[in-house]
């Protein structure tokens, strides 16, 4: 009986103990006796009792934290260690709690307070120094307590703005692109409109517009043109993202076909890709190779160009393009045809025929030059038709560039034609008709020579 009496007094004197010790470690807190408050609470830990309630990670984490903040080892190895365990014990705490009925004491409201600054104090060194991924890491956790913490009322701000902006800068200097928007979108969706925040929106535009995403794209496009409306950046359209936001040519066609592919009959988009096919096709660098390929990316640009044509009735631009790219490309071929004339008058002894190889591809490069040269023919009389239209409309005069572009396609279209009689040879009915068009054209560019220049509108 004694002995059952002696056990009972033990365990009943060891609760009072762990009673007494939670209190008189909190008073050491809040007498700021944070090193006396940590030497008695590492003696009490070890205690089983006192180690199975929820009560003593939430002490621990107000006694680390609040180490970790002091100003003897803020911000060095010592107080990084102290904001390591005190943050370990806060989420046992929470495990232990999830009520987390303790933070309404004010002596414990300290521990996720301090945690929260340690993190962001040290995150933000981190961010001066351009150490992206370890200072977006604290700060990253600097966010999800400073949620807690507005969340519980503890913070009366309804946004952290400082925090997301610095964990938004980190992770996306990190290369955590999805963690950055998560950041910025916050930020965004409370609509910030100060200047230093315009990249914010232009982050989100083009992460979006990434992603494919296109309801956010036009989303935050609009948002931001509407809080920063003298910003140029917001009035480019999905389509010039798709340029813009590619430097090589594959993957520039690639993302402007990604568009083409829920808008197959974009105005813009057609003749972008139509453009930037016909730049590579036509290039004009030194030492540019054609594409092995090349065939399939004209076949590629002429569809691109007759859309555009057809989405914008009236707009020569296209047909211009396409009748200058077969010109460009006659001309390729006139020259291999001058090279091959020369090489086979060289190969081939006086008074004696070519050889039947040397003849095969002089006729295959005539026929060739003939075909491509014919290529100019349709897309030239369709600018003409709308050229002339205009010209029309403004009193038989066009502005300089217009009026250039009409002697031009009026020039090659008798060339065309000359070329046509040409190859007539033998077909009297067909010259004579080819001959016709040729003076049609001639005289046409003449006429339009003489077409006065109506001065641009300033």
């Amino acid at each position: 009986m004694k002995k059952l009496l002696f056990l009972i007094t033990i365990s009943f004197s060891a609760l009072v103990i762990n009673a007494q010790s939670y209190e008189s470690i909190k008073t050491m807190l809040v007498l700021n006796q944070y090193d006396k408050a940590k030497t008695d609470f590492d003696k009490a830990i070890t205690n089983s009792k006192f180690a199975s309630k929820p009560e003593a990670y939430i002490l621990k984490t107000a006694i680390y934290a609040s180490l970790a903040m002091s100003d003897a080892i803020k911000n060095t190895p010592t107080g990084e260690q102290y904001t390591s365990e005190a943050d370990a014990a806060f989420k046992k705490y929470k495990e232990m709690d999830p009520s987390m009925a303790l933070l309404s004491d004010p002596v414990y409201q300290n521990g996720p307070v301090n945690l929260y600054s340690s993190f962001y104090s040290s995150g933000y060194n981190d961010y001066s120094e351009k150490k992206w991924q370890p200072g977006f890491e604290k700060l990253k956790r600097a966010v999800e307590l400073s949620d807690l913490l507005i969340e519980k009322k503890m913070l009366t701000s309804p946004l952290d703005t400082n925090v997301l902006i610095l964990a938004g800068i980190t992770a996306e200097n990190a290369g955590s692109k999805d963690d950055a928007a998560r950041y910025y979108t916050r930020l965004a969706d409370s609509k910030l409109d100060s200047k230093e925040f315009e990249s914010i929106y232009r982050f989100l535009v083009s992460y979006h517009f990434t992603k494919k995403d296109m309801a956010s794209f036009e989303k935050y496009r609009a948002l931001g043109k509407t809080l920063y409306p003298k910003s140029e950046f917001f009035d480019f359209d999905k389509i010039d993202f798709a340029v813009g936001l590619e430097t090589d040519f594959n993957a520039k066609i690639k993302s402007v076909e990604d568009v083409l592919a829920t808008d197959p009959n974009n105005f813009k988009a057609n003749e972008i890709l139509g453009e930037i096919i016909y730049d590579t096709l036509n290039s004009m660098k030194e030492g540019a190779v054609m594409p092995a390929n090349a065939a399939e990316l004209e076949a590629k640009m002429i569809g691109a160009f007759n859309k555009a044509a057809a989405a914008k009735p009236g707009y020569e631009n296209p047909y211009l393009y396409m009748g200058d790219h077969f010109i460009n490309q006659a001309v390729k071929v006139n020259e291999a045809r001058e090279i091959h004339a020369k090489e086979m008058k060289a190969r081939t002894k006086p008074g004696t025929m070519a050889s039947k190889d040397d003849i095969a591809k002089r006729d295959m490069l005539d026929r060739k030059y003939s075909e491509t040269l014919d290529g100019a023919r349709e897309p030239y009389m369709k600018a003409i038709d709308i050229l002339k239209a205009r010209a029309a409309s403004l009193n038989n005069s066009l502005e300089l560039r217009d009026h250039e572009q009409y002697k031009k396609a009026a020039s090659y279209l008798a060339d065309i034609f000359a070329n046509k009689k040409l190859n007539a040879k033998g077909k009297p009915a067909e010259q004579a008709k080819y001959a016709a068009e040729e003076k049609k054209w001639s005289d046409l560019y003449e006429s339009v020579s003489k077409m006065p220049v109506k001065k641009k509108d300033s």
